[in-house]
């Protein structure tokens, strides 16, 4: 299975794609894409490559790129990593609105979910020397806006593009 392509509107949910596949995707029209991939990190990266050229494309400066690749990458990460916890019959779905004002990205895994309020500051002192634990931190620094839903299974973050 490749990649579907279509300048109509879809009704029907994406397709899931076989592991080692290009994800799969559904173009619903010129500024919208639909993602749905397994708990992977190569199929991960394929999606943020295809956002982030819609992202250029729609005339986003070089700091909201920026802003939004690192804020994506943590996402997709976080997804797979701990939402999923790399589980190969997990999925992610993963949607990206863009237009030349703002990009919404929504990724939503199927792990059991987290209270972003019970998440350790990575900046207090004795979190300050962990490796982990600052992905958070950098979406809700870098995106406009930053929202948990669906027991934190599902992230809305926003960029305001500032041409």
């Amino acid at each position: 299975m490749g990649i579907a392509r279509s300048n109509r509107r879809h009704s029907a949910q994406p397709k899931p794609s076989r592991r080692g596949e290009s994800p799969a995707q559904h173009l619903n029209n010129s500024n919208s894409l639909n993602f749905t991939i397994d708990s992977d990190f190569e199929q991960g990266r394929k999606v943020q490559t295809q956002i982030i050229e819609l992202i250029e494309r729609s005339g986003f400066n070089e700091g909201g790129v920026f802003a939004i690749k690192l804020a994506l990458e943590e996402a997709m990460i976080n997804a797979i990593k701990h939402g999923n916890r790399l589980a190969p019959g997990k999925k992610v779905h993963v949607q990206a609105k863009v237009d030349a004002e703002r990009a919404e990205i929504i990724i939503e895994d199927q792990g059991p979910g987290f209270d972003r309020s019970s998440v350790p500051d990575p900046t207090s002192e004795e979190n300050i020397c962990k490796c982990s634990g600052r992905g958070i931190l950098l979406m809700e620094a870098y995106m406009s806006s930053v929202k948990w839903t669906n027991k934190g299974r599902r992230v809305t973050m926003v960029k305001e593009n500032e041409k």
